[in-house]
């Protein structure tokens, strides 16, 4: 078939095709909230544990804003909070025959799809939450790049790790024959 560059028209391209998201485990939004809850209690701790200690004096001005800190760590944990709350139904996945989608954003909406032939590796992460939680992550890495192209994370760990196979399986096939 010999080489061609047409000029194409926007009108005159086909509809895309509607993706199904799906959302991401349940369990995805109270590990957040641990996970938060964890960073803010450790904050808290330390810094009283800081403000109290017996072993030597604090200088005045940072006796003077122990209590303003803890506002401000306080206020954090709940911004945080909110912001998962908010944003976790936003974060959905999609696996097609031939692609696979991420979409994100509660305020700023990122879609980013990547032809299954194009996945170099896909890796399955599990940290101690996760773990905990029955959750996985996995990263999408694309031919040519050296960072993961995306990271879908809150998936069932049973689930996350049957995606990973069948992406592994599926472009295996499709690159040769």
């Amino acid at each position: 078939m010999p080489f061609s560059n047409e000029l194409l028209s926007v009108s005159a391209l086909p509809e895309p095709s509607q993706i199904d998201f799906e959302f991401l485990d349940k369990r995805f939004l109270p590990m957040l909230l641990v996970s938060n809850s964890i960073l803010a209690s450790v904050l808290l701790v330390v810094m009283s544990i800081a403000r109290f200690q017996r072993f030597f004096e604090l200088p005045e001005p940072l006796l003077d804003v122990y209590f303003p800190a803890l506002i401000v760590v306080t206020v954090y944990w709940l911004l945080t909070c909110a912001h998962a709350v908010i944003a976790t139904p936003f974060k959905q996945y999609c696996l097609r025959e031939h692609d696979l989608h991420y979409s994100s954003g509660w305020v700023f909406r990122k879609t980013v799809s990547q032809p299954i032939s194009r996945i170099q590796h896909i890796e399955l992460k599990r940290g101690p939450l996760e773990r905990g939680f029955g959750l996985a992550s996995l990263q999408v890495f694309s031919a040519g790049g050296a960072m993961h192209t995306f990271e879908i994370p809150g998936l069932d760990a049973d689930a996350a790790e049957t995606l990973r196979t069948f992406v592994l399986e599926h472009k295996d096939t499709h690159e040769h024959g």
